[in-house]
This record gives C-alpha cells, structure tokens and sequence, in this order.
C-alpha cells in the first residue's frame, strides 16, 4: 500500500487504548507506521443509564465519526460494545477480527471469598443487565448495585469500598494488568458471557481498499466465525440495551461451529437457553437459527416486557 501513517480511532479509556495499542504492533510487523486518535465518547462521559444514551452504541459512535469524517483510517472496538440490533453504519465494513481472547467474567472480592462464601447482603457492583439477571439466578444471597465507569474507575471504586465485590471480563483485566486480583473465575453456565465477549474488532472504510487489505492480515476466522454466528443472533432477537441477552460460539471437536444462546427476565426468576451447532462455512445461518429457537421459546415476550 502507499506510505502511510495509519490513524487509529480509539477510546481513550486504559483499555481501549492497549487494544488500539495491540493493533498497531500488529499493523507495524506489516512494516505501517500509525498514530491514535483518542476519543471521548458519550458513554464514557455518562455514569447514569445507558438507556438514557440510546444503549451501546453510545461507545461506539463518537469513533466510527472519526473513521467517517476522514480523521482516522481504522477505528477498533470492542466487539461487545457494538449494538447487535442494527448494521454498523453505512460505509464501514469488518476488517478483521483479532484472535479471540478469554470470554469468562471474573468476581474480585475485596475479602477474597468466593461468591457462594459471602454473607447475604454482600454487594456486588455492576451495571451489566447480563449479570445482574445472572447473580439473581444463581447467588441470590448478594445485592448487585449499579456500578458504571471503565474496569479502573471500577477497581479504584472497590478499593475505595463502595462495593464489596466487582464483576469484570477475565480479558479487560489482562489487557489492564489487573489479572492478579482475580479471586474466582465464573464458569459459562454460571456466567454466560455478553456477544462478542473477548473479541476485538477492526474496522475500515470499505472503499478504502489499501487498508482493507492491509489489516485483513490481522484476520482469524475462527473469531470472525464465531462473531459472524453471536451477532447474527443478536440481531434476529432484537433486543435493546436493558435487554439480559447473552451467548457464545465455539467449534467443537469434529470441527463443526456451535452456538450457546440464552436470554433472561430482568430478575433472572425465567430464562431460555438455545444450544446448536451447524457447518462453519455459514456462520449466520446458525446465528439466526438459534436467534429463531430463542423466539419460539417466548423471547420476544421477554424482551419486550423490560423497560427501556
């Protein structure tokens, strides 16, 4: 490609900066130099309801502007922090899909128990709808408070002793170093991790065709597979921000792709639960397959039923 610097939009959360940070170690193996561009987002200035911000796409929208306007030629997210109910934005396209990282959560206890060892009425701080139906369901003995702010603010929060156990993704807090503070690691039926859990993504401008082909170099396509699979099923149940939606892919070992979808009520007292597995050459068929499964076991009814 032309000699080039790179611009990279980005959060500018700790984070989301070694995310960027990863990339451009990989983009700079390729021999392109790159320069970030930090963003500020809506939801990161906000510490109310996400709902009141429209949901997610609060995270995301301030950077895909950058890539948009022409301020950056690649932006990187989160995969989980990208609404699964709509298209990215008219003009964007995946580029890549780095090598999919640990998709558990974590409890990190100020005490260091284990969940089922806390006294009833220990809190435990978290914003996520996800868990919080979660914990309901299977530690009802705790008091989940809501908790917003990146996985920093919410350690330093813990440490300060606002709550008594923080709820975080195994692989935030690598990407943080802050992986030593884990006291107990939430197995997947206990925890059933958000779409796109572990999943960094790239994106470009798609008739930015020297990018494109550049960072598609960084592409794995197991992770593009199995993202392809969870936000296809995202999308078929169309559920909002408020909406305890969670679900992972996975191949199997006679190679087949599978797919783990569940949905819960907000207190987590009901809950549906989708488990399949289709050919890896058609990612989306299986996600909307178990999108469709979730639907006829009453999703819909579910979904609707929380405010948001």
């Amino acid at each position: 490609m032309p000699s080039r610097v790179l611009r990279i939009a980005t959060r500018s959360s700790p984070m989301a900066l070694h995310q960027a940070e990863q990339v451009a170690a990989a983009l700079a193996s390729f021999g392109a130099g790159t320069e970030l561009v930090k963003v500020t987002t809506a939801g990161d200035r906000w510490m109310g309801d996400l709902s009141k911000l429209g949901g997610k796409g609060a995270f995301v929208k301030e950077v895909d502007a950058a890539l948009l306007d022409n301020r950056a030629d690649i932006a990187v997210h989160c995969l989980k922090d990208l609404p699964g109910d709509v298209p990215i934005p008219a003009g964007l396209e995946f580029a890549a899909f780095l090598s999919r990282e640990d998709i558990h959560d974590a409890a990190i206890s100020r005490t260091g128990a284990m969940l089922a060892e806390l006294p009833a009425g220990t809190t435990v701080g978290t914003s996520s709808v996800r868990r919080v139906a979660q914990l309901r369901l299977h530690h009802p003995h705790l008091t989940p408070v809501p908790l917003r702010g990146n996985v920093n603010t919410r350690l330093a929060r813990l440490g300060e002793g606002h709550v008594d156990v923080l709820i975080a993704a195994v692989s935030g807090l690598h990407r943080v170093d802050e992986a030593h503070r884990i006291t107990e690691t939430m197995d997947l039926e206990t925890m059933c991790p958000p779409i796109g859990a572990g999943i960094i993504a790239v994106q470009c401008r798609d008739d930015d065709h020297d990018v494109r082909d550049l960072t598609a170099r960084m592409d794995d396509a197991d992770t593009r597979r199995q993202a392809e699979a969870e936000r296809a099923m995202l999308h078929a149940l169309q559920g909002h921000c408020n909406s305890p939606i969670a679900g992972y892919a996975g191949t199997d070992a006679t190679g087949r792709l599978t797919l783990h979808g569940k949905v819960f009520t907000a207190d987590g007292a009901q809950w549906l639960d989708s488990h399949h597995w289709g050919v890896p050459e058609e990612p989306q068929a299986l996600g909307f397959f178990v999108g469709a499964d979730l639907l006829r076991q009453g999703a819909r009814r579910m979904i609707d039923a929380i405010p948001h």
